[in-house]
C-alpha cells in the first residue's frame, strides 16, 4: 500500500468546502485542517504510485477552489 500526505492551499475561506469535497475522492483517507502556511493536510492510500498519482493529478489538483500542493510521499 503506498500512502503519501498532500499539503493545501486554499482560497480564503473555503476550506470546510475543499474538505468536504476532498472527502469524496476514491484514496483520502482523511482531511485534516490545519494552521500555519498550509490550510489542509490530506492522507491518500492507494494500491500503487500510479493510483496514487491519479488521486493527486485528477482527484485533488483539479478542484477550483485548491491554489496549490505539495506531495509528502512516505517511505515506509
Amino acid at each position: 500500500m503506498k500512502k503519501a500526505f498532500v499539503l493545501l492551499n486554499t482560497n480564503l475561506g473555503s476550506e470546510a468546502g475543499v474538505k468536504s469535497e476532498l472527502e469524496k475522492v476514491e484514496g483520502v483517507v482523511e482531511v485534516y485542517e490545519v494552521y500555519g502556511v498550509y490550510d489542509l493536510v490530506v492522507e491518500v492510500e492507494a494500491e500503487s504510485d500510479q493510483k496514487l498519482k491519479e488521486t493527486i493529478f485528477s482527484g485533488i489538483r483539479p478542484l477550483k477552489q485548491v491554489r496549490s500542493t505539495l506531495t509528502l510521499n512516505t517511505v515506509s
